[in-house]
């Protein structure tokens, strides 16, 4: 049976994005909540960036091939989505497609990133702006230790210098976010995609929310 804060997360949200940095377990929770909920899923696909893995090993030399084309993936996510039918079911995403423009920022030198926004400027980028975002946070060796469990081989090229410079542009970007409300969620104590618990203490404290902006932390005094 679904608790009362399952049931209405589920009837008011219709468009959910999960964000944060690699490792952080964005893709887990937005399985458990469709699986949950019922909703249609929408994950990235890093590995079809066929310039990705070498930007793990060469980031200066790959950095504008890397981000152009996830850029034309952004714009591709974003036209699918804006073409969704408003009485289809809810969509949780794993991603905002203004990440692209961070990422962009982080790893582009100046010359790359003016042309990048360039480029992107003449693209047709659609906006639809999702009902919630769930923006979800852990320490860069938090991360790092998540990324070694997990071996995927590419990513263990990441160094702790990126991990440290993506937990600080995330954090940058959601403190200045005011498009949709967020709740920032500290993963460090909290698994909400693999433990029922702290998946219902997530939940209540999405349906507590108030104001455009929370901090979820578990233990915390709200």
């Amino acid at each position: 049976m679904k608790s009362p804060a399952l049931t209405r997360f589920a009837g008011r949200y219709r468009y959910i994005a999960v964000e944060g940095p690699i490792g952080v377990g964005k893709t887990s929770l937005v399985r458990r909540l469709a699986d949950e909920t019922g909703a249609d899923v929408m994950l990235e696909s890093p590995g079809t960036n066929p310039f990705l893995e070498r930007f793990y090993r060469d980031s200066a030399r790959y950095a504008l091939a890397t981000q152009l084309s996830f850029c034309l993936q952004r714009v591709d996510e974003a036209r699918e989505i804006a073409r969704r039918d408003p009485n289809a079911r809810p969509l949780i995403a794993d991603f905002l497609p203004e990440k692209d423009a961070l990422f962009a920022k982080l790893t582009l030198a100046d010359d790359e990133l003016a042309l990048y926004h360039a480029l992107a400027a003449h693209v047709d980028r659609p906006a639809h702006t999702p009902d919630l975002v769930i923006h979800l946070q852990a320490t860069p060796e938090t991360l790092f230790s998540r990324i070694q469990k997990r071996a995927i081989p590419m990513e263990q090229q990441i160094s702790d210098a990126y991990l440290r410079a993506l937990c600080d542009i995330y954090g940058e970007f959601f403190y200045h976010y005011v498009a949709a409300p967020v709740i920032t969620v500290d993963t460090e104590h909290l698994d909400p995609a693999h433990n029922a618990h702290d998946f219902d203490l997530l939940l209540e404290r999405i349906d507590q929310m108030r104001g455009r902006k929370e901090v979820f932390v578990k233990g915390a005094r709200q």
